[in-house]
């Protein structure tokens, strides 16, 4: 049954958007409705940084896939250690949006003085060995990081997590307003953020369970060597399985080979400043200028999402880009750079699963 907050937050989540235009739940059908309906029951809300993927219906499946997975389903490690691994990742990506989220649901979930330093990036300072681990592992996870600070077993969710916000991190940062609060300051926007721990406290220590899992949502496709990592938790390897392979198809929808190979290659090899006027215009000379508006959203989705601007997205509207195209473009960056860096993670085994000496 929905929920009644549910019911109140389905309106003001549409004052978020950017960009795109929100599919109401009223208007959903096929896929979309599925999904949303899933959402609401599992998640406890139509929460933005999903919605926004609705005009792209197997895109928004993929990235409910994923999360509800990686997230939600229980596992070996407790959503409290997750949520600090998402508000770490988020800070490091300069998404406000996803960590106040997260940094206000760490804040309902764990008690003293640590959820308020993972929130300010003081890492440092965060009294609990295992949360300070966490945090500052997700923290540096888009460098070439050491050790896991975990056991193996326990990589499908703690990697998957940092995929999972390096996925959706990128979107939020392209389609969503700076903050999911009310533009209130001083002592009246602490009052809100109290207001917004306990709600999210309850969301994410009572969400009700549905007998559903995600395995009707997409078809069945062949784990990647790249996410190899994920194999030994099946509901997670075969979400992000489905899901990279309907990305990985939309991609090939919007953009050239050529154009997905420069991604790719920024990735590998960004070089000085990426993201910069100067860094845009050497790579994109590579390609026609027929393609340059669809790359350049897409280089700048993957290597440094907050930059993306009006004049950007204006440029590839003036392509006869819709919504779709748009989502498409940048999950398919978006997840290309998560992949990427979840593939840097040092877990003890290598993508074929022997033991790195």
């Amino acid at each position: 049954m929905t929920t009644l907050f549910a019911h109140a937050t389905r309106r003001i989540g549409h004052s978020h958007f950017r960009y795109v235009r929100p599919v109401p739940i009223a208007a959903a059908t096929g896929l979309v409705d599925t999904v949303y309906r899933r959402i609401e029951a599992e998640f406890g809300m139509l929460a933005p940084p999903l919605t926004l993927h609705a005009p792209a219906p197997p895109v928004l499946a993929a990235s409910w896939s994923i999360l509800r997975e990686v997230m939600v389903a229980p596992g070996l490690v407790s959503r409290p250690e997750k949520e600090a691994v998402a508000a770490a990742v988020s800070l490091a990506n300069n998404c406000p949006y996803c960590a106040e989220v997260h940094g206000t649901t760490l804040r309902g979930l764990v008690r003293g003085k640590d959820p308020e330093a993972i929130a300010a990036g003081r890492i440092a300072d965060v009294a609990d060995d295992r949360l300070r681990a966490l945090a500052g592992w997700a923290a540096a996870s888009a460098e070439a990081a050491g050790p896991a600070p975990f056991p193996r077993a326990q990589a499908p969710e703690l990697v998957g997590t940092v995929l999972t916000f390096h996925y959706i991190n990128r979107m939020v940062n392209v389609f969503l307003q700076e903050s999911p609060l009310p533009p209130v300051r001083g002592f009246a926007r602490e009052v809100v953020r109290r207001g917004a721990a306990r709600v999210m406290r309850r969301l994410a220590s009572s969400t009700p369970r549905s007998a559903h899992d995600t395995d009707d949502l997409l078809p069945a496709a062949e784990l990647p060597d790249d996410l190899r990592w994920a194999a030994g938790r099946p509901t997670i390897a075969n979400a992000l399985a489905r899901a990279a392979r309907a990305i990985d198809e939309g991609g090939k929808r919007r953009l050239t080979t050529a154009a997905r190979e420069l991604v790719r290659a920024a990735l590998r090899k960004p070089g000085r400043d990426p993201g910069t006027a100067p860094w845009l215009r050497e790579r994109l000379a590579t390609l026609p200028e027929r393609d340059r508006p669809t790359a350049r959203l897409a280089l700048l989705t993957a290597v440094s999402s907050y930059r993306v601007t009006d004049t950007v997205i204006a440029d590839l509207r003036g392509t006869g880009a819709d919504d779709a195209a748009l989502i498409e473009i940048t999950s398919w960056a978006s997840m290309t750079a998560a992949r990427h860096i979840a593939g840097l993670q040092d877990t003890g085994d290598d993508l074929s699963g022997h033991h790195r000496g």
